[in-house]
């Protein structure tokens, strides 16, 4: 059963969503923005985003060993800065928010490598990749059919 386009369907929510999504990008390095929806479109079985991002990350530079690392970046941590391992860390804590809550010693890392304002615009942009997600999902969007082209 084909389901709903949600941007056409609720306009005013997607470009809320649109506008939300470019806000907690600003001043992030784009590197690490992919690195964090990759990461989080990998815990939520989001092939759409998955395949997105990743194509993203790739037109950006990423390298593809980062790529191939980000699924297990705790058993390779050489290939990414402490600071992406700490938004790696935060965003697997907020993406599976249900399963213990966000870590004290998550939190506290993520807070040693960025200021407040990064902090609260990568924790924004957790929020975000999130939602993206579970629209996907909810919608039966196919990988590899990136409606933004």
């Amino acid at each position: 059963m084909p389901r709903l386009d949600f941007g056409k369907a609720a306009p005013k929510a997607f470009r809320a969503l649109v506008g939300f999504d470019a806000a907690a990008r600003q001043g992030l390095d784009p590197a690490l923005v992919e690195l964090i929806q990759i990461r989080a479109s990998h815990l939520n079985h989001c092939a759409y985003c998955l395949h997105m991002h990743t194509n993203d990350a790739r037109k950006a530079g990423e390298n593809e060993d980062r790529l191939h690392m980000v699924a297990v970046w705790r058993e390779a941590r050489h290939f990414f800065t402490e600071r992406e391992q700490a938004a790696l860390a935060l965003t697997e804590a907020v993406t599976l928010v249900a399963d213990g809550g966000v870590p004290d010693d998550v939190y506290a890392e993520a807070a040693a490598r960025f200021g407040e304002q990064e902090l609260a615009q990568v924790l924004a942009l957790i929020c975000t990749i999130n939602t993206w997600n579970r629209v996907a999902l909810a919608t039966a969007k196919v990988a590899g059919t990136d409606e933004r082209r």
